[in-house]
């Protein structure tokens, strides 16, 4: 049984079965989890968030057998024992789901149950909806003309990307909007021909740039807003600025690289602000836009609200805890890609356009369904066995008792009652195979401690043809041959990253980096996307003072420009930021930060 949580005056203090540390349970969140008829948690935010994770492998595809012996792209790896369709099969109408249901054994837990049915109904290769000439891709719908992209939307020609939603010729970004010929740019929106960036709007014909809004023509720059012709915060005129920069030759790996350096230096002398949340009043975290009263919530935008406990989420996402990859929907819980006119779904894997769902994966248009897979335009079915509503509502109470009474117990020895999600051990992928690896990354050694599933990448056959000391330094001097050409990745497999060892450029890349003047680069697509990971902060939040110290900051790195209105006296402000205290950057309060940039 759960443990029961110590009520104080201010909420409940509860600890957190995984890690065992303490978080708390607010006043409003027992009517949220009232709502939902789930009892309240008992891992902590991070715990539950990371538990969530590990059921969702985005980047990991396999050339695998479907159940046909047809060869398949599939995010299951070979050796998996599972029923497997490609898309078209699985979305056809020669199978039901229902012919896989089971009675419900009241003699074992639910979860061994769900498990068995789990490696009996087939499942979708692909997470991939409407694609056009984009076979590589999941978690993505509407894709035309793209290439390894993950997690994205409505975009066209887009390689090695994540979080690209509205977005076309661009190349290795990650939660980019609406842009284009984009490269290199991280949490950006509406920008064009934009290299090297991160949190930009409105931003043109520029390179390396930080937090720059309505921006053009301008290099090297941090916190400006509607410039043109600016290098490192100076302005030129027009003609003065086309001839400094054209002593750049970012064509040339070597001068990007040391140009990369210097701007990584000036930009640590400048204020950060301590969160990108705007116009998002009542939230808590970073990278929030349009959101209300949302707390705890990252890389959420478009009309969020009343949320808690939230990663990459938008689209008038409204009363929700807990979630990845939500959006369109309400009253949702414990969920991973779940939307699109869904309520009440708690504890569920890919849900669409349905209510009442709960422990269910990969299932559309269908309501009041508990423990099911693969169910399209279904109701009142349990284990993917069909009852009346009648059968059913009486069925329910009794499940949901005998998970209490009955609980599921891990190899770490942990409880798994009515309410928790589904154990990390029982996923379909290893631990390193899941984006919990790329937001709480582990080695293999901690993995398996945890009792994590780890999977040792493929042994690879490539023959590799170059070795990245030798390709061209610059782009212009980089023949078609390269095309034929297997590339060694410069990591090497020594990185914790799923490196690929070595990768190829293919024939729009190439165009690509002509077009822009960009040099090839010298990573594989995976390593190049833990690059650009480890430039944004920490999915973590730290109670921090602003660094603003009257005149100055703290450790006199930076002289503030204007007075600011706590004059030469210290800043007052406090605040919650995903900066952490050890990070070297300077973090200042909204208050400070507007002063300086405005």
């Amino acid at each position: 049984m759960k443990p029961k949580a110590k009520t104080i005056s201010t909420g409940s203090v509860q600890a957190c079965q995984n890690c065992k540390n303490s978080f708390t349970i607010e006043p409003e969140d027992f009517v949220f989890y009232e709502k939902m008829k789930v009892p309240p948690p008992t891992w902590c935010p991070e715990c539950g968030m990371q538990r969530l994770m590990t059921w969702r492998n985005e980047r990991s595809l396999y050339h695998r057998k479907d159940a046909f012996g047809k060869e398949i792209i599939s995010i299951f790896a070979p050796e998996k024992s599972l029923v497997v369709y490609d898309q078209k099969k699985w979305w056809g109408d020669a199978w039901d789901p229902l012919d896989y249901g089971k009675d419900y054994d009241f003699s074992r837990p639910f979860f061994v149950q769900f498990k068995e049915l789990f490696e009996r109904v087939p499942l979708v290769a692909l997470f991939n909806k409407n694609p056009v000439n984009s076979e590589y891709c999941n978690h993505t719908e509407d894709m035309k003309n793209s290439y390894l992209v993950f997690g994205s939307i409505w975009d066209e020609n887009v390689l090695y990307s994540k979080g690209a939603i509205k977005s076309k010729d661009s190349q290795d970004v990650l939660f980019v909007d609406n842009s284009e010929l984009n490269y290199e740019s991280i949490s950006c929106e509406g920008c064009y021909r934009l290299r090297f960036s991160r949190y930009c709007s409105s931003c043109s014909d520029s390179a390396f740039l930080i937090d720059c809004s309505g921006c053009s023509n301008c290099l090297g720059c941090v916190n400006l807003r509607n410039k043109s012709y600016y290098i490192f915060n100076k302005p030129y005129t027009k003609e003065g600025f086309e001839k400094k920069i054209a002593e750049f030759d970012f064509g040339s790996y070597e001068g990007l690289r040391r140009f990369a350096e210097e701007f990584r230096n000036f930009a640590m002398k400048l204020p950060y602000r301590f969160a990108h949340v705007l116009n998002s009043p009542g939230s808590t975290g970073d990278t929030l836009f349009d959101c209300k009263r949302c707390q705890w919530c990252f890389d959420a935008s478009n009309s969020v609200e009343d949320c808690k406990h939230i990663i990459n989420a938008g689209y008038s996402l409204k009363d929700s805890y807990r979630c990845y990859g939500a959006g369109a929907g309400e009253l949702m819980y414990e969920v991973i890609d779940t939307g699109v006119g869904t309520s009440r779904v708690a504890d569920s894997v890919v849900i669409r356009s349905g209510n009442e769902v709960f422990y269910s994966y990969n299932c559309h248009g269908s309501s009041n369904i508990f423990g099911s897979i693969g169910l399209r335009n279904k109701q009142y079915c349990l284990l993917n066995k069909q009852y009346s509503r009648e059968e059913y509502e009486s069925l329910l109470p009794k499940v949901v008792k005998h998970m209490n009474d009955m609980p599921y117990i891990d190899m770490q020895k942990i409880s798994y009652t009515f309410g928790e999600f589904f154990p990390t051990e029982l996923s379909p992928f290893a631990y390193n195979e899941t984006i919990a690896q790329e937001y709480y990354p582990l080695t293999k050694e901690e993995a398996i401690g945890k009792g994590y599933g780890w999977r040792d990448p493929d042994e690879k056959n490539y023959t590799v043809t170059k070795e990245p000391e030798e390709l061209p330094d610059n782009i212009k001097d980089v023949a078609d041959s390269i095309l034929k050409e297997t590339i060694r990745c410069f990591h090497k497999n020594k990185c914790n990253e799923q490196c690929n060892t070595a990768f190829k450029v293919i024939p729009q890349e190439l165009e690509f980096y002509r077009k822009m003047s960009i040099p090839l680069p010298r990573t594989c697509p995976n390593c190049r996307h833990y690059q650009r990971l480890r430039q944004r902060t920490a999915i973590r939040l730290w109670h921090r003072s602003c660094q603003c110290f009257g005149l100055k900051s703290n450790n006199g790195i930076y002289r503030n420009q204007l007075e600011h209105f706590h004059k030469s006296a210290s800043c007052p402000n406090e605040f919650e930021t995903s900066y952490a205290p050890d990070r070297p950057e300077i973090v200042y309060c909204e208050q400070c930060y507007q002063t300086e940039v405005v």
